[in-house]
C-alpha cells in the first residue's frame, strides 16, 4: 500500500467518523490549523509538511512519515 492509498483511507475515515485511527500505522493528531510539524526520533529532527485533504466539503491536512509509519492529521477549521 501506497502513502498516497494510507492517507485517503486514513483521512477520509477521520472525515466521516472523527475516529483517528488505522489498523497497521500510529495515527497523531495534532492540534488544529498545523500544516507542518517537526518530527524527533532520538535527537534528529525533521519537518513534516501537511497536505491538505478534502472530503464531504471538509478538509483536512494531513502526512504520512515513512521513517516513523505515522499518519499525521490536523483539522482545518
Amino acid at each position: 500500500m501506497d502513502e498516497k492509498e494510507v492517507l485517503a483511507r486514513v483521512t477520509e475515515r477521520f472525515i466521516r467518523t472523527g475516529v483517528a485511527s488505522d489498523e497497521k500505522f500510529t495515527v497523531t493528531r495534532l492540534p488544529d490549523n498545523k500544516t507542518s510539524f517537526v518530527e524527533y526520533v532520538d535527537l534528529d529532527g525533521r519537518s513534516i509538511f501537511l497536505d491538505e485533504y478534502t472530503a464531504d466539503g471538509k478538509k483536512i491536512y494531513a502526512a504520512f512519515s515513512s521513517r516513523t509509519q505515522t499518519v499525521y492529521l490536523s483539522s482545518c477549521k
